[in-house]
């Protein structure tokens, strides 16, 4: 299915165009694409979560709560992040890389964030908790200048030590707990490096035996995107974070800039500087 005008949304659902645009402006619901032109273009994932949220409604649910569960189940049909952004980013086209291009793309994005020195929020998926140890010092100084910075591992608790990432424990089974992620949303920048490793790859191989299928961005819709379905797998494990970045997942991912263009060049020449 092509994507929807807010016309086609309206015959779609039922659902009247105002009170579409006032679910966006109250609720960050739905989060449709803007085409060139600034038009709303919505994905078939949003057509289908709306819906859900119209059957809750019809079930009794206040619109808040019917708008939750529709996003945990959208959640739960697959706890992946680099599967849910391909699924609503289809343009976002999956390489393999070696793991030793994944550190060196990770640092570089890490190297344009701390030298941008914005506020920010930041998620990172690590898969085992040694390999954030490893890199817990660079975290650390990422987390200084941070509205809200978390990791995910599989760290043995919930944990929030004072000025570093808060800590959220995954079970080896996760989908998650397979793929490494560094999603970065600044106040004039962004940037998304998500990658999966495949089944014949193993975790605790050896680094030249690990390979990932890897995507990327620094599109702002795709990276603020991003935030929200790491926001909202964080929040099982620290509920208050939804609150915490309430205004930011509701406000509009910035305008296209040419600082964009600017940063993914940064990002891949910091890239090409670690690889030897």
């Amino acid at each position: 299915m092509n994507d929807l005008s807010i016309g086609e949304m309206v015959k779609q659902t039922g659902i009247p165009e105002g009170t579409l645009r006032m679910w966006e402006r109250r609720h960050g619901f739905p989060r449709p694409r803007r085409s060139e032109s600034g038009h709303r273009r919505y994905s078939e994932q949003e057509l289908d979560l709306v819906r859900r949220v119209v059957a809750g409604r019809e079930g009794g649910l206040s619109l808040s709560a019917a708008i939750e569960r529709a996003r945990r189940e959208e959640s739960s049909t697959g706890r992946s992040l680099f599967a849910s952004l391909c699924r609503r980013w289809p343009e976002l086209q999956p390489q393999p890389v070696a793991k030793r291009v994944m550190i060196a793309f990770s640092h570089a994005i890490e190297d344009e964030a701390l030298a941008r020195a914005e506020r920010h929020v930041l998620f990172g998926a690590f898969q085992r908790r040694r390999f954030y140890r490893r890199e817990q010092s660079r975290w650390r100084e990422l987390a200084r200048g941070a509205e809200l910075a978390v990791v995910f591992a599989d760290f043995e608790r919930v944990a929030r030590p004072p000025g570093r990432p808060a800590e959220v424990p995954l079970d080896h089974s996760d989908p998650l707990g397979r793929e490494w992620a560094i999603v970065y949303e600044g106040e004039r920048s962004a940037a998304c490096l998500i990658g999966r490793e495949p089944p014949h790859s193993r975790v605790g191989a050896r680094t030249a035996k690990r390979a990932f299928e890897v995507v990327w961005s620094v599109e702002s819709e795709v990276v603020h995107d991003a935030v929200r379905l790491c926001a909202t797998l964080a929040s099982e494990a620290l509920p208050d974070i939804s609150e915490t970045l309430a205004d930011r997942l509701r406000a509009e991912p910035a305008a296209p800039t040419r600082d964009q263009l600017r940063l993914a060049a940064g990002v891949t020449r910091r890239t090409l500087s670690y690889l030897p």
